[in-house]
């Protein structure tokens, strides 16, 4: 069937389960094509997934995990012309042109998904990272592999591939994107993981604890790998 469900989603700090719509729940009941799982992160995003859901030839649910503060934001609003062409990004590629122009000195590509891609294009830019590319998955399942293995391939000397993510470890897309990201990574290449430590609950609760946990897995995005790290 053509259901969708539009769940809000995303760590603004305002409290538990105020934050999560369990994207975890939904990625772990996703197989054989079963459904769609997606998280868009621009206004013309929302508006072709919906209208891919209606005019694409076969019917399967489809869930959103919408954003709250990014309705309000500046950076995620699009221009008309985004509306009128194109369609759907599985993946959306880096844009910036600094970065772009020297693909070949990126050493680090930052795969994300969601509200943090603001984040972390703002942390970029204070510290001046243009060793290091974002790439957003706008569709975390059926993972889109095709759109993905390109976006690694246009940085050759890539070797360390960042996951980051809002949500706790143990919570959100990382155990279950994990191998996908791994299979698309060339021989060489290092995964690890930037975002909360494993929690029991869906969050934090309090405002500047928040805040802290948020600033210390931005620097984490951008610091050496520790952790559990995978080597292809």
């Amino acid at each position: 069937n053509g259901l969708a469900l539009m769940l809000p989603h995303g760590y603004e700090g305002q409290g538990p389960e105020h934050s999560s719509a369990r994207l975890e729940r939904f990625m772990q009941l996703a197989a054989d094509t079963n459904m769609q799982i997606v998280q868009p992160t621009t206004a013309s995003q929302i508006f072709h997934v919906l209208r891919r859901q209606m005019v694409r030839m076969f019917r399967k649910p489809l869930v959103i995990m919408t954003p709250k503060s990014l309705l309000r934001a500046k950076d995620a609003a699009s221009p008309l012309s985004e509306f009128t062409k194109g369609g759907f990004q599985t993946v959306i590629p880096e844009h910036r042109e600094e970065v772009l122009k020297k693909a070949d000195k990126v050493k680090r590509v930052v795969v994300c998904s969601g509200k943090v891609y603001y984040d972390l294009m703002r942390r970029r830019e204070e510290n001046g990272h243009d060793d290091t590319a974002l790439v957003r998955v706008e569709q975390l399942y059926p993972f889109p592999h095709k759109a993905f293995a390109s976006e690694l391939k246009k940085y050759p000397n890539a070797t360390d591939v960042v996951w980051c993510q809002d949500e706790p470890q143990n919570q959100g897309a990382w155990f279950f994107v994990q191998h996908y990201v791994h299979e698309n990574m060339v021989e060489g290449q290092k995964l690890g993981y930037a975002g909360r430590p494993a929690s029991a609950s869906p969050a934090c609760g309090y405002a500047h604890l928040h805040q802290e946990q948020q600033k210390a897995l931005l620097d984490q995005a951008f610091a050496k790998l520790k952790g559990f790290v995978l080597t292809k």
